[in-house]
């Protein structure tokens, strides 16, 4: 038979083989650039028409029958199934921009898609794609440096914060929350100034959470300048507002379940990276030069 073969299974039933890689041909040169070239316009495409403040949401639908809606390029891609290399390249490099600038998800995949369209004209005229992606290199320097020379500098002051206001204004425009842009804004520049060292100009987002609740008005969103520790009440009548409290943080098991009462009380050395400060007057086999002060004690009792 050709293009395939006969064998039989342990019960002695024939079945056919079937050489499927005989039939296929693998593409090179022009064809397999096209071939990429298109993967990558068919994912530009779809965010083409999510792109700027008048752009479209979109509903995605995921397998499960979860329903998203948005126009946000990073979420829109983050969400499609994409099988073709290429295209997962588009998708990297939405998730790329939106790790180290947190804005142009949707336009950086556009513009990508635009310059590749391009370029396959300059392909089918023949010409090199190393010449190709070397005159794109110096394309974008002599855009950079247009862009340096036209542009403005604001002086980063904690005490002036509407330039940094109306610069984060401009990143809510086609987003969700464009009706309370002005709040919005206010509350990331504030989030921002407050953990950022402006003397090594440099931010730590990961000291910046954004706990979402149901329900409510975009309004109602806040600012909290602390932390913030999603529990539930144990009984209906304890309070709901305390102030000027002391806080006792444990990293260790605090229920009598979590002790082991038939071993010996246990002691561990612990680093002075992992030991919770505590603030006490006195602690006993602890010397201390400063009574009152921030003490490390090093040896904490498991299950304390």
């Amino acid at each position: 038979m050709q293009g395939g073969q006969i064998a039989f299974d342990e019960y002695g039933q024939p079945f056919i083989i079937l050489k499927d890689q005989s039939t296929k041909s693998r593409m090179s040169g022009l064809d397999a650039q096209k071939s990429h070239i298109l993967a990558a316009r068919s994912v530009a495409q779809c965010l083409r028409s999510s792109l700027g403040p008048k752009g479209l949401d979109k509903i995605l639908v995921s397998s499960d029958g979860d329903i998203t809606v948005t126009n946000d390029g990073a979420t829109i891609l983050e969400k499609m199934d994409v099988d073709h290399q290429i295209a997962k390249l588009m998708v990297q490099l939405s998730k790329s921009q939106d790790e180290e600038i947190g804005d142009g998800t949707t336009g950086v995949v556009v513009l990508a898609g635009a310059l590749l369209e391009q370029a396959e004209v300059l392909l089918e005229r023949g010409i090199h794609p190393i010449r190709v992606a070397d005159g794109y290199e110096n394309a974008a320097r002599v855009a950079v440096d247009h862009l340096d020379s036209i542009a403005d500098q604001y002086i980063v002051d904690k005490e002036n914060t509407e330039p940094l206001i109306k610069t984060a204004m401009t990143t809510l425009g086609s987003k969700i929350v464009n009706r309370c842009g002005r709040k919005f804004a206010e509350m990331a520049v504030d989030a921002v100034l407050s953990v950022a060292d402006l003397e090594r100009k440099d931010v730590s987002f990961d000291l910046i959470k954004i706990e979402c609740k149901a329900g409510g008005k975009l309004e109602d969103s806040q600012l909290v300048k602390g932390v913030i520790i999603d529990k539930t009440m144990s009984h209906s009548q304890m309070p709901k507002e305390l102030n000027d409290v002391k806080l006792a943080i444990l990293t260790c098991h605090s229920s009598p379940q979590a002790q082991d009462q038939a071993q010996p009380e246990r002691w561990i050395r612990r680093g002075l990276r992992e030991t919770p400060r505590l603030r006490t007057e006195h602690v006993p086999g602890h010397d201390q030069e400063d009574q009152g002060q921030w003490s490390y004690p090093g040896y904490l009792p498991v299950g304390l």
